[in-house]
């Protein structure tokens, strides 16, 4: 079932792109200036992947390609802005997981995520990774979680916003795990680690590609990732 469903989503999107490919071709696109929002702030994996982007296609394009961030309220604020902007090509989303969640959590949302917009790309995986800041004295799962039972209501978690993949993460673990955590939610990723690294929150489920550089450094301590096999950089 996940190989067919796979299969499935490859060729969706590879047929929307070549739909999209023929229609710009058409029209000489782009012959102005593209804007590539990105609905949470500067410095997290969703940026950097959309920076990365925007730098490749201004090259290929030979035309201005920018990077507009505009976080908060989980993603829905820089949605609404491309949901409502002139469906031209010109504005695109780099859409992150709190864009297919969204409409599950909140029961009013400014937009309708199937019929506002159209896939273009799939740009990227990045695996999940479980962080604490290593005043913790824990150095696996089981001692976060005895440590953490040991003290309830004390330790606090950091996240990229209300409704995002870390958001939800860090519910469905406390949940099983039978922990009572306290939820600190930032306007992205990178803000969230920041505070994580400065000692203000103590855990964080974030994208090993924010937490990469602070792992290497040692500003903090991975006890988990969500990928099949064990990350080099963990």
């Amino acid at each position: 079932m996940r190989r067919m469903r796979t299969v499935f989503c490859t060729r969706a999107m590879l047929l929307l792109a070549c739909a999209f490919a023929a229609n710009a071709l058409a029209q000489s696109y782009p012959s102005r200036t593209v804007r590539i929002i990105v609905p949470v702030s500067a410095g997290g994996a969703t940026d950097v992947f959309a920076r990365t982007l925007a730098h490749g296609l201004a090259e290929t394009w030979r035309q201005q390609v920018i990077v507009d961030n505009r976080p908060g309220a989980g993603g829905m604020i820089g949605s609404e802005i491309v949901a409502k902007s002139v469906a031209d090509g010109y504005t695109l989303l780099m859409a992150y997981t709190a864009h297919v969640t969204n409409p599950s959590l909140w029961t009013r949302i400014p937009y309708d995520t199937l019929r506002d917009f159209a896939p273009v790309a799939m740009v990227a995986t990045v695996p999940g990774v479980l962080v604490v800041h290593p005043s913790l004295p824990v150095r696996s799962v089981s001692e976060l979680i005895a440590f953490a039972k040991r003290r309830p209501h004390e330790l606090d978690y950091a996240s990229s916003g209300i409704g995002t993949a870390a958001h939800l993460a860090a519910v469905l673990f406390a949940q099983r795990a039978g922990l009572h955590l306290t939820h600190v939610p930032y306007k992205g990723g990178s803000p969230a680690m920041y505070e994580l690294v400065g000692g203000q929150v103590s855990i964080m489920f974030g994208s090993l590609a924010t937490a990469y550089h602070h792992l290497r450094s040692g500003r903090v301590r991975a006890l988990a990732v969500t990928s099949i096999k064990r990350a080099s950089a963990a």
